[in-house]
C-alpha cells in the first residue's frame, strides 16, 4: 500500500502539471475520471474518481423482494450480463439448497460461456481501437453480433439478461440453438487465427503493450486481484476450477496463465485463450446435454431463505464475483454486498500507472478490462 496521493499543485515546480482523464474520455469506457499528477508525458500519480455513474444496486437490493431484484443483477456488469444474472440466481438457489435440473444447469453453462466469449470480443476490439486500430473493432463486432442473435433467439435480449430463475432457466433450447451454437465454434475456431494474425502478431501492437503496465503477484495478493489480471501474472486460479459450481466440475478445460510477469500483452493472450477454453466448454456441454425439465419441480413461489448469511462466487469475463446476502428469514434482504472485479482492478492504477508515459494510461486501463457499472453499483 502506498500514501495518500497528493493531488494539490506544487507551485514551486513548473515542470509538472494535473491533467483529468475523464469523466468523458471514450478509453475510460464509461463515467470514470483519473486525475494525473504529470511531468512532460511522465505520469508521476494517479487518482481514479469514481461515482459520477452511480445506481445503488445493493441498496435497492434491500427494498425489494429477491425476485424484483433479478432484473438488476444483469444491469451490474452488463458485458457478463449472462453470468451475472446466473450468479444471482445461484446464490439464491445456494441460500434456499434448491437442486436444479441437470439439463438447465448445462443450458446455462453453454449461455455463460457464450457469454463470455462476446465479453472477451467486445474487449478486443475496443483495446485495439483505443491503440489506435480500427479494423479489429469491426472483427470483434461482427463475431459478437453472431453469439448476440444467438443468445436472443431463447432470451428475447442482446446485452441485459434476465433468463435465469431460481430453480432453473425461462426457455428451453431447442435443435435450432444446438445448432447455431455448434456452428459458431467451428467458425470461430478458423476465425481466431485471423486475430491472431492481425493483433496479437502485430509488432505495433507488441511494442504498446509488452513491458507495459506490469501487475505482478505481490500486487495481486496486496488487492485481491482476480480473473484474467490473475491469470497473466502466472497465477492459475479460476473460481470455475476452485470452486467449482453449477455443473462445471463435470467439464475439462485449462486455465490459461501469462509468461512475462502480467503486461498488457499477458492479458492479451490470457483473453485469447480463454475464448478457446470456453469453446472447449460449449462443444463438451452440447455433446452431453440431456433431457429433462428446466425447473426445479419444488421451487417455492415466494423466495425466504433461512436467517443467516450466504456468500456465493462465479467466475465472470473480469474476474471473481461474489455475492454477500444476510437474510432475517424473510422475503427482502437485509443486505446485498456485491464483490466486483472491476473495483478491485482499478483501485491498482495509482500503483501501476506511475511511472509509465501518458499514452501508456490507454493501454493499461483497457488491458484490465473495467466496465464503470460494476464499479460505481
Amino acid at each position: 500500500m502506498t500514501d495518500t496521493i497528493e493531488l494539490v499543485p506544487d507551485a514551486s515546480d513548473p515542470e509538472t502539471y494535473f491533467l483529468n482523464m475523464g469523466p468523458q474520455h471514450p478509453s475510460t469506457h464509461g463515467v470514470l475520471r483519473i486525475r494525473l499528477h504529470l511531468e512532460g508525458e511522465r505520469i508521476l500519480a494517479a487518482d481514479p474518481i469514481i461515482g459520477y455513474g452511480h445506481r445503488a444496486h445493493e441498496k435497492m437490493a434491500e427494498n425489494r423482494d429477491y425476485l424484483q431484484f433479478l432484473p438488476n443483477s444483469s444491469r451490474i456488469d452488463y458485458l457478463s450480463g449472462m453470468i451475472y444474472n446466473l450468479a444471482y440466481c445461484q446464490a439464491i438457489e445456494h441460500a434456499l439448497e434448491l437442486e436444479v435440473p441437470e439439463r438447465a444447469q448445462i443450458i446455462r453453462i453453454i449461455c455463460g460461456e457464450l457469454n463470455r466469449i462476446s465479453s472477451h470480443l467486445l474487449w478486443l476490439g475496443t483495446f485495439v481501437l483505443d491503440l489506435g486500430g480500427f479494423t479489429p473493432f469491426l472483427y470483434g463486432f461482427d463475431d459478437r453480433e453472431k453469439i448476440l442473435d444467438i443468445l436472443d433467439s431463447i432470451t428475447g435480449s442482446r446485452l441485459t439478461y434476465c433468463y435465469g430463475r431460481f430453480g432453473g432457466v425461462t426457455m428451453d433450447v431447442d435443435d435450432v440453438f444446438l445448432r447455431r451454437t455448434a456452428d459458431f465454434c467451428d467458425y470461430f475456431k478458423t476465425r481466431l487465427s485471423e486475430y491472431h494474425e492481425l493483433v496479437t502478431g502485430n509488432v505495433i501492437y507488441q511494442h504498446r503493450t509488452k513491458n507495459v503496465g506490469v501487475i505482478g503477484t505481490e500486487l495481486i495478493q496486496d488487492y485481491a486481484l482476480s480473473g484474467p489480471v490473475l491469470r497473466a501474472a502466472g497465477v492459475a486460479q479460476d473460481v470455475r476450477k476452485d470452486e467449482p459450481y453449477g455443473g462445471y466440475e463435470r467439464f475439462d478445460f485449462d486455465v490459461p496463465i501469462g509468461e512475462r510477469g502480467g503486461d498488457c500483452f499477458d492479458r492479451h493472450t490470457v483473453r485469447m485463450e480463454e475464448m478457446v477454453q470456453s469453446m472447449r466448454i460449449i462443444e463438451q456441454a452440447l455433446a452431453c446435454i440431456p433431457e429433462g425439465p428446466i425447473m426445479a419441480p419444488k421451487a417455492p413461489k415466494r423466495f425466504r431463505p433461512p436467517a443467516g448469511d450466504y456468500y456465493f462466487a462465479v467466475e465472470s469475463a473480469r474476474g471473481h464475483f461474489g455475492i454477500f446476502i444476510t437474510s432475517d428469514g424473510s422475503d427482502v434482504p437485509v443486505r446485498n454486498k456485491l464483490r466486483t472485479p472491476s473495483f478491485v482492478n482499478v483501485s491498482t492504477m495509482p500503483i501501476v500507472l506511475p511511472g509509465t508515459m501518458l499514452a501508456d494510461t490507454v493501454a493499461v486501463l483497457g488491458s484490465i478490462d473495467i466496465v464503470v457499472p460494476e464499479i460505481d453499483r
